[in-house]
């Protein structure tokens, strides 16, 4: 069984008297364990589509199962439950409580899980040294250069254990060093069995994935993988 399995998937949009046509019939599947990228210009569909898969909005037309369960139509509350059990997000302007240190902010996605205080840190604990900042677990937000702001945010985004991570635009207000140390991160990450999804304009960023998924006019237009599927 495929993790994410899009088949025939549109999406509308009504804006004043106009329709607009963001996706026009996706099919897409993604395999526990995949390390892709989603690329394409501005308009092409690619975040509506990064929407969807994340939970985040529902198809017009179209199925859409996620681990195994059909999210097509599903309720917002439903909606929410998925994003908090399944996925994990990285954002490229981080979205990290200014106020609350780095033990804090990774443990978040948790209280929402009603884990326990005791767990939360554990668990946060871990996720904060697999990112390599166990020596920050005390500063906040604006003591952190943007590369640890982004490991932080990509902390936060493993501590539920989720089945596959999107990343949007994730390098986008990094510098090229750091940057690269962040695309780094994610292939140890992909390599140690998480299933990662970038969202990109940027072909550069694409090509460091085994696999890029290519839109155009809300439609996939290219699917290369350099190596096989995992098993």
């Amino acid at each position: 069984m495929s993790l994410i399995e899009l088949r025939g998937v549109k999406k509308r949009y009504i804006v004043g008297e106009q329709e607009i046509l963001a996706l026009n019939g996706i099919d897409l599947t993604i395999e526990q364990g995949e390390y892709a990228a989603i690329i394409g210009p501005s308009g092409s569909g690619k975040s509506t589509l990064m929407l969807l898969l994340g939970c985040l909005d529902t198809p017009t037309e179209g199925t859409m199962m996620l681990d195994g369960v059909d999210v097509s139509k599903a309720s917002g509350n439903r909606l929410s439950e998925m994003r908090n059990q399944k996925i994990g997000f990285v954002f490229q302007s981080f979205n990290l409580l200014p106020k609350f240190n780095v033990l804090q902010n990774v443990e978040l996605p948790m209280v929402y899980s009603g884990v326990s205080a005791s767990e939360r840190r554990q668990r946060a604990l871990e996720a904060i040294e697999r990112v390599e900042l166990q020596n920050r677990v005390k500063n906040t937000p604006l003591q952190l250069s943007g590369g640890q702001m982004q490991r932080v945010a990509i902390a936060r985004a493993l501590v539920n254990k989720p089945k596959i991570i999107f990343a949007d635009e994730p390098t986008g207000n990094l510098d090229s060093k750091t940057g690269a140390n962040i695309l780094q991160l994610f292939r140890e990450l992909s390599q140690q069995g998480s299933t990662i999804v970038l969202v990109t304009h940027d072909n550069k960023i694409a090509e460091q994935t085994p696999r890029r998924i290519r839109i155009a006019d809300g439609l996939i237009v290219d699917d290369a993988r350099d190596n096989p599927v995992p098993a």
